[in-house]
């Protein structure tokens, strides 16, 4: 089981005389910094630890939920990165169902902090196992559905592959781009996909588009949150954008929902590459995480 960090270095960099340990939080952030596979833009191994340090920027208060997320979600405690330097794909896959499951027994929900999308599929696997009647809701700019990427399965461009080869109820959204034996797999599959330009469409028509998301999913759904779901404009570090993605008030009001309609047992964020230059997209990713702990474990006062 992994060791934790000190509160100051974790997720928010919370005051030690308000830290609680890992066996006393509701809460667990488990970073994986894993890149072997990206094929465009490079750097999201240094994702999770931007995630972490972009955290201490964000208020305790959430002004427009108008409460403190932290006080309402049981504790937070952030353990040191899974080893990744010495492990193949498919052991970390293994390694990283493991130590998820030896949380997720313990009643903890986790926050799995990703490199690339196939950096998280253990944890995915140890949620499916967990839980019974689960969607793994993927927000996504690419259907990830390839057998094989440059004759590797276990390419970023095949992590929704893999994790069909141990799960079959799937949900994508925010897709934008895809080759077509994806689309021929996810259609001869019958997986639900909200396409990017769709949503965009219905959104400025006024139709409940987050809403049909919602009931394409079971009563618990685990989300894979791979950043280049969102408009580059809002999230130009990832390795590869895509125009057409959702704002930052259209995942706000998706992820609210599900989390007023659906039991959500587990969150990763996946695939930030940080850029030099600028520091606003690990600081949404943070506050974006932050917000959700206000929608998964709290209440609104609006």
């Amino acid at each position: 089981m992994q060791e934790f960090m000190s509160s100051l270095d974790g997720f928010l960099g919370i005051p030690e005389e308000d830290s609680v340990a890992p066996d006393s939080a509701r809460c667990v952030f488990l970073p994986v910094p894993y890149e072997h596979t990206s094929s465009y833009g490079q750097g999201s191994c240094r994702g999770p630890e931007a995630i972490l340090e972009a955290s201490h920027q964000v208020e305790f208060f959430d002004a427009t939920l108008g409460f403190e997320p932290r006080g309402f979600c049981g504790g937070l405690a952030t353990l040191f990165p899974l080893e990744t330097e010495s492990v193949d794909a498919p052991s970390l896959d293994a390694n990283l169902c493991g130590e998820v499951a030896s949380w997720l027994v313990r009643d903890k929900f986790v926050f799995t902090l990703g490199g690339e999308h196939s950096s998280v599929t253990g944890s995915i696997r140890a949620h499916v196992k967990h839980f019974d009647e689960v969607t793994v809701l993927q927000l996504d700019a690419h259907s990830d559905l390839r057998e094989a990427y440059e004759d590797n399965p276990w390419s970023h461009a095949c992590a929704m592959a893999r994790v069909l080869d141990f799960h079959d109820r799937m949900v994508q959204v925010g897709i934008r781009s895809q080759c077509r034996e994806e689309r021929q797999r996810s259609e001869s599959l019958g997986i639900p996909v909200f396409y990017g330009e769709a949503i965009q469409a219905r959104a400025l028509a006024g139709e409940d588009w987050a809403g049909d998301i919602v009931r394409a999913c079971s009563k618990r759904v685990y989300i894979t949150l791979d950043c280049d779901v969102l408009e580059p404009f809002w999230m130009p570090a990832t390795g590869t954008p895509e125009p057409g993605g959702l704002s930052w008030l259209q995942i706000n009001a998706l992820l609210q929902r599900l989390c007023a309609e659906r039991e959500v047992v587990g969150l990763d964020v996946n695939e930030l590459s940080p850029l030099t230059e600028i520091h606003y997209p690990q600081y949404l990713a943070a506050k974006l995480i932050y917000r959700f702990l206000g929608y998964r474990f709290g209440r609104s006062t609006t």
